[in-house]
């Protein structure tokens, strides 16, 4: 079996970060300008002697949270917390909530431009700009859809991706943006319909409204007929029925309230999960690479631990908050029939089949998908993380604020993310 790269328990990075400092000056790390930074796990009081002397700054910081109150806002608390906390309260994130600055369409202008010094983006809704980003979404299926370890999976597989794919954060780059986290999973995709179609006679000429182009496609197979819908109008299209069902990420949805017009939730087998399920990126300016390195570090150790550790509650907390506006709108969680589950599968197969034809992915990382997965499952499941119930019954059994998963998040951080660190 392939092993995992740099696989070092959480204690044991700190250990050798210790070690490290003893051995070059406080574990500083040290540009060929002669800027000094420090190893990830570093004691505070050798970062706070190291960025005594350094100017506070305020940094513009757009995320995907649409107000502060928003169930997706505990990553971006998180991660302005964490920020905070390690600069000794010399680097502030000034948030801006619900897109108030740019919307996704204008956000690598508004990076580059300054208005915004660092944001969550959207690149699978721009495939024509990010086309690896986009391959690499779309080869992200067939892997565990359950709320918690699926989930879990998937923020994984998406790092590893992210990181390992050169061709990723050159086309980043070339839009003149730094990928603090370059490819990040948003949560799993589900049918939410306004009637339980499970079956292929309930999909054909179904009007369903996609987020993708892989799901352009997985809809298709299956009979339906895709309909690209900004997703603020989705709920009242839903509504009026001008749309039958939307292929979508569940705690977005719960936010809108879209269950409540939509109340059944369906959902495929872990063979036949629906790619494209990452479609966030964090991202920085041209304002990022001219703080000190020191500062840099501490933003991207933030972004990839604290952030990313109360990103996945925040997508846990969202999909139970759909489960219970379904239910309670008189909707159900049930899965796709045997026929349907399998034509996407055959979807999945042949998107797979055309993001090998464009050689934007290397053939060896593709094939290494399902190996990853299979490790990153049983890792997850070693930290002692699991479902404790079944998907249809998440209302029950799972415990909002019960679930830390920063030693989750340390260990991706430690073993793939830590590789593009600022130094």
């Amino acid at each position: 079996m392939r092993k995992f790269r740099n696989a070092v328990p959480i204690a044991l990075a700190a250990s050798l970060g210790l070690v490290l400092s003893g051995c070059s000056g406080a574990g500083a790390e040290e540009q060929s300008d002669g800027e000094q930074g420090f190893e990830f796990g570093a004691p505070q009081e050798e970062v706070d002697e190291l960025i005594a002397d350094l100017e506070p700054v305020t940094l513009t910081y757009q995320p995907s949270a649409g107000s502060p109150n928003s169930v997706l806002a505990q990553s971006t608390h998180a991660f302005a917390e964490a920020v905070e906390e390690r600069s000794n309260g010399q680097i502030t994130l000034d948030i801006a909530y619900g897109q108030a600055i740019a919307g996704y369409g204008e956000v690598i202008d508004a990076l580059n431009d300054g208005r915004i010094d660092i944001a969550t983006h959207l690149p699978v809704y721009e495939p024509s700009d990010f086309p690896t980003y986009d391959a690499l979404a779309t080869s992200m299926s067939g892997l565990p859809i359950s709320p918690v370890v699926g989930e879990a999976v998937h923020a994984a597989m998406a790092a590893e991706l992210g990181e390992q794919s050169d061709g990723l954060r050159a086309e980043f780059e070339a839009q003149g943006v730094t990928p603090i986290a370059p490819l990040m999973s948003a949560g799993g995709y589900y049918g939410l319909c306004n009637s339980e179609d499970t079956s292929a006679s309930d999909w054909a000429g179904n009007q369903t409204r996609v987020a993708s182009t892989a799901h352009h496609a997985v809809v298709e197979n299956i009979g339906a007929t895709p309909v690209s819908l900004e997703w603020v109008e989705t709920f009242e299209a839903l509504q009026r029925g001008t749309v039958d069902c939307s292929m979508a990420q569940l705690h977005s949805s719960s936010e809108g309230g879209v269950p409540e017009v939509a109340p059944y939730i369906i959902y495929t087998s872990d063979e036949n999960s629906m790619s494209s399920r990452t479609v966030a990126a964090e991202l920085a300016g041209p304002s990022f690479n001219e703080l000190p390195l020191a500062y840099q570090q501490i933003i991207y150790d933030a972004r990839w631990v604290e952030g990313n550790a109360n990103a996945l509650n925040s997508s846990i907390d969202g999909i139970q908050q759909a489960v219970i506006q379904a239910k309670g709108a008189g909707g159900a969680v049930v899965p796709f029939d045997d026929e349907v589950d399998q034509a996407i599968g055959e979807a999945n197969e042949e998107l797979l089949a055309s993001v090998r034809e464009t050689g934007l992915v290397s053939e060896e990382l593709l094939d290494s998908i399902p190996e990853l997965g299979e490790e990153w499952e049983s890792r997850v499941q070693e930290l002692g993380y699991e479902d404790a119930g079944d998907f249809e019954e998440l209302d029950e059994w799972w415990e909002p604020g019960e679930v830390d998963f920063t030693e989750l998040t340390e260990a991706i951080y430690t073993e793939v993310g830590l590789q593009n660190r600022p130094k």
